[in-house]
């Protein structure tokens, strides 16, 4: 599908003379589902509308690769029913989620933006996310875009076009959960599911001014497993961070098929969510110690947050975690990944590659197995530096990305002297190889109307923590993105 066509297939229920209101699409989940307890709307309404917001958007921002009108109106429907009755499902029932095209769905192809994946296929089995979603009575809105295999920071693929952002359509959404971010941001469903693997739901959730959390990894279980080992996490794409908790309670614990999947977290993510950031020792680094150059509107917008958390109560000290820069051992593991992908393919189906996966699977399949050991070893001592890090801080803060949103359609920016996407993402990537929970939040805007985000970082297992200071800053007001002109993102 390339760029303004129509995704939703040959069949569309939904009625073109009917209009979205405003105040369904524009919802949190949390809101939705009071209004499905009180009665004053219904899922079928709110599903209608996400619908409807989702194809109004899609010529000019290209966030979905396919939608599901007929199943999505049907189980808005069976939930509908439910709620009726007093007996809804679960914790979800009838709320719209999209799943990001590299996340199994039952009933859909899962072509990972890529022409070398065959669409036909029984297609029968849900990731471990998604089954849970499905449990819980979620209402699938439809499949959203993702560069091919999910190799880069920015989403467009030979596959399905380029998706733009929702605050200037000349720019990239970010990625490699791009779709997912523009959907929610634009209110074409509150709930997405993304994966990262070196930033890709914080990136362009940070491009595009919602929320997302990157959970420790093992906390959401991922089936299959990724070509790009244990970088890969599964998190939430959300309007707040009461929402990715409440998605959270839902889609994290064990699933017999990820052999890695973390025991239950102790308790719901929602408990403790109110408790604020009171007495927390919280280390800001603005350029991992002059590591990283950040655009001077991006670096005041991060600023005053983190000015906000001291004075919610907060211990800040402006201070840098100790390592070194990664960038080379991350490339061995990430190369090598991207060469494992795509090793079963025969010559003419690697001529139907994005051409920069193509040259970093050949710069993968060059590096040897001590190349691969010696960047596990760089590895696990980033690791251990931020463990000890963490003995003293409980939250390290930084910018998600140095800048805001560039042109759309190029891997880096034009003129910045990068080579590869890393070169722009210094702040995500290390936490996926140290497998901390990260999330970004909304913090402002630059000059041109550009969302800014905010990095929360915890030690492992402390992703109870960074919701909870996420959600302080959006409790105090800081995490506010007002909404741009032209293709207005949902407000609250």
């Amino acid at each position: 599908m390339t760029r303004g066509t129509d995704p939703t297939g040959p069949t569309d229920p939904t009625d073109p003379t009917e209009h979205p209101a405003p105040a369904l699409t524009s919802l949190t989940a949390v809101r939705l589902l009071d209004g499905y307890r009180t009665g004053a709307f219904g899922p079928v309404a709110v599903t209608r509308a996400a619908l409807e917001r989702a194809r109004e958007i899609q010529p000019e921002v290209n966030a979905f690769v396919r939608l599901f009108p007929d199943q999505a109106l049907e189980q808005a429907a069976a939930s509908e029913e439910r709620w009726r009755r007093g007996e809804p499902r679960g914790l979800l029932d009838g709320v719209p989620v999209t799943v990001k095209d590299i996340l199994l769905l039952r009933g859909a192809p899962t072509l990972r933006g890529s022409r070398t994946v065959d669409p036909a296929g029984s297609w029968d089995e849900d990731a471990p996310s998604v089954a849970r979603l499905r449990e819980h009575g979620a209402v699938f809105l439809g499949k959203t875009t993702t560069p091919e295999f999910g190799w880069k920071a920015v989403t467009d693929s030979p596959l399905s076009g380029v998706t733009r952002n929702p605050y200037d359509p000349a720019r990239t959404a970010g990625g490699s959960s791009g779709g997912a971010a523009a959907a929610v941001a634009l209110g074409a469903g509150p709930l997405a599911l993304g994966t990262d693997g070196g930033g890709s739901v914080r990136i362009p959730a940070a491009f595009c001014g919602v929320f997302a959390l990157k959970p420790t990894y093992g906390r959401v279980p991922l089936y299959p497993a990724s070509a790009f080992g244990t970088l890969a996490h599964v998190g939430p794409m959300t309007r707040d961070a009461a929402d990715a908790a409440l998605l959270m309670d839902v889609i994290a614990g064990p699933d017999s098929r990820d052999w890695s999947a973390l025991a239950p977290a102790p308790g719901s993510f929602r408990e403790g969510l109110d408790g604020g950031v009171r007495g927390l020792r919280v280390a800001y680094s603005p350029s991992l110690g002059g590591q990283v150059a950040v655009a001077p509107q991006v670096a005041a917008a991060v600023r005053r947050a983190v000015e906000r958390l001291a004075a919610l109560g907060a211990y800040v000290e402006e201070t840098d975690p100790d390592f070194p820069n990664p960038a080379d051992a991350f490339h061995t593991l990430w190369f090598t990944g991207a060469a494992r992908v795509v090793q079963h393919l025969t010559r003419e189906q690697r001529g139907l590659l994005d051409p920069g996966l193509r040259e970093i699977c050949a710069a993968g399949a060059r590096r040897s197995a001590l190349d691969y050991l010696a960047a596990v070893d760089v590895r696990m001592d980033l690791g251990r530096r931020m463990g000890r890090f963490h003995d003293t801080y409980d939250l390290l803060v930084t910018p998600t990305v140095p800048r805001t949103a560039f042109e759309a359609g190029v891997e880096v920016p034009r003129g910045a002297g990068h080579r590869r996407w890393t070169g722009w993402t210094p702040f995500t990537y290390p936490f996926n190889l140290t497998q901390q929970p990260a999330a970004t939040v909304p913090v402002g805007t630059d000059a041109d109307g550009l969302p800014v985000g905010v990095q929360l970082v915890a030690a492992r297992h402390a992703d109870a923590l960074v919701l909870r200071a996420a959600h302080a800053l959006y409790a105090s007001g800081a995490a506010r993105v007002p909404g741009a002109a032209g293709l207005t993102p949902a407000g609250d």
